[in-house]
């Protein structure tokens, strides 16, 4: 137990095993040692967020008069948004996407492959523009090299900031129609907040999730 961590927590660093292969890849993918609590209330706030965002997206015109390849673009980045941001607060992904090994370059690379994003919401679903693109590349890019290089106990507060300053520039200068306003607000509160910052994997003193105690 760490000495530091209040009473009634602890900090457990122990990533436990999986299967090799493709049979562990999932369990690698969201981050091993995942309670039966973090799945529930992921899965809850899954199905909250993409509830409401569906039914946002019916309100405003989102789901009217798009191809199928509109559709299938709009519904990944739905449920790819919503389930990312949950999934990257959790303890196994702040421990396995910033353990010992797994360093920056393999963090910002995971970070520009959602640059896929970015192409098409102005190729595919025609919004935003090339200039919208271009802008939002710059930020995502140098927002995500900053906190890398930034130290520790500067990264939380600066990636606050950088979010912040992100999701302004795309709601006043550069917004999108009104059935997308919701996506600078997930896509950088995935990558630059839940992704980037590392924290402590938090457990009560009480319960390891790993089944193999407690460390610090």
């Amino acid at each position: 137990m760490n000495p530091q961590a209040p009473p009634g927590i602890a900090i457990d660093w122990h990533i436990p095993p999986t299967r090799p292969g493709p049979a562990g890849a999932l369990r690698r993918f969201l981050g091993p040692g995942r309670t039966r609590g973090e799945n529930i209330a992921e899965a809850a706030g899954q199905l909250v967020g993409m509830s409401l965002l569906a039914a946002y997206l019916a309100a405003t015109g989102g789901w009217s008069d798009r191809s199928p390849l509109q559709l299938a673009v709009l519904a990944v980045m739905v449920f790819d948004l919503v389930g990312g941001v949950l999934t990257n607060a959790t303890n196994p992904a702040k421990r396995w996407y910033h353990r010992p090994g797994h360093g920056s370059r393999r963090r910002l690379l995971f970070v520009a492959s959602h640059l896929a994003y970015l192409v098409a919401v102005p190729a595919v679903l025609d919004a935003g523009g090339w200039v919208w693109f271009v802008v939002n590349t710059a930020l995502l890019l140098g927002s995500a090299v900053l906190i890398e290089a930034l130290p520790v106990e500067l990264k939380r507060v600066s990636a606050v900031g950088l979010y912040l300053g992100a999701v302004l520039v795309n709601l006043t200068w550069l917004p999108l129609p009104a059935w997308l306003a919701w996506f600078g607000l997930l896509f950088y509160l995935k990558l630059l907040v839940c992704f980037l910052v590392p924290e402590a994997p938090m457990v009560g003193t009480r319960r390891s999730p790993t089944g193999n105690g407690v460390r610090g």
